[in-house]
């Protein structure tokens, strides 16, 4: 990955700490601007209305900022299993987990990750000990998550748990990994799309995402790490 890549995200996360505005980070993201970052109507009413899928009397969101050892998935899993240890069915349960920021690579499949490196881009690592080629947090295998047992993204959605995942972030990043490999930004990101897991819901921004949870009876953990 060439060194201005590197320095062009490292701005960009030293931006959000400091609380950047959105012209700030469009212009760390040349040739990127806001406009470029925008839902249609139509696409904000199909993400505020897939909120309504949000079921049970022990409804949770988890803020999903940073890989963190696949925590953000394990966190949704263990609130299914705590829950149902206490006498809750999962049709009493909702757990949410908004996939935004550096964790972004969560919410792609295998293809993407091979293709793009993104294990060495996010610095995650898997079973191998190695940079990931393919989703770990989707069908783990032992070694994947800090310990084995924890299902994963495709199981939890079985058993009702949502997912959803930062349209700032993918195009802010897949316009970095553009840079880094000399590539069209709108094509990768077009390829960010087309590459998102089943089930999982593209939504304006993971912030707005986690308030729009909230409003519906959610309680909010930090799972970043």
């Amino acid at each position: 990955m060439k060194t201005s890549n590197n320095n062009s995200r490292r701005q960009f996360i030293g931006a959000l700490a400091l609380g950047a505005t959105a012209s700030t980070m469009a212009a760390l993201a040349n040739p990127l601007h806001t406009e470029d970052l925008k839902f249609s109507p139509k696409q904000m009413t199909a993400a505020d209305d897939w909120f309504k899928n949000i079921k049970g009397s022990h409804r949770v969101v988890y803020d999903g900022s940073t890989p963190h050892m696949g925590l953000p998935i394990v966190w949704n899993w263990a609130f299914y299993l705590t829950n149902n240890e206490t006498g809750s069915p999962d049709s009493d349960i909702t757990a949410m987990t908004v996939i935004r920021h550096t964790a972004i690579g969560f919410a792609l499949e295998d293809r993407l990750w091979a293709k793009y490196n993104l294990g060495k881009f996010f610095e995650i690592k898997d079973y191998t000990n190695d940079f990931a080629v393919r989703n770990p947090v989707y069908e783990p295998k032992d070694g994947d998550y800090p310990i084995n047992g924890p299902e994963g993204i495709k199981r939890l959605q079985e058993r009702g748990a949502m997912f959803c995942v930062c349209n700032l972030a993918l195009k802010v990043y897949s316009g970095f990994i553009a840079q880094g490999m000399s590539l069209n930004g709108d094509n990768v990101y077009k390829d960010f799309i087309s590459g998102i897991l089943p089930g999982v819901k593209v939504v304006p921004s993971g912030v707005w995402a986690l308030e729009r949870a909230q409003q519906n009876g959610c309680g909010y953990i930090f799972a970043g790490g």
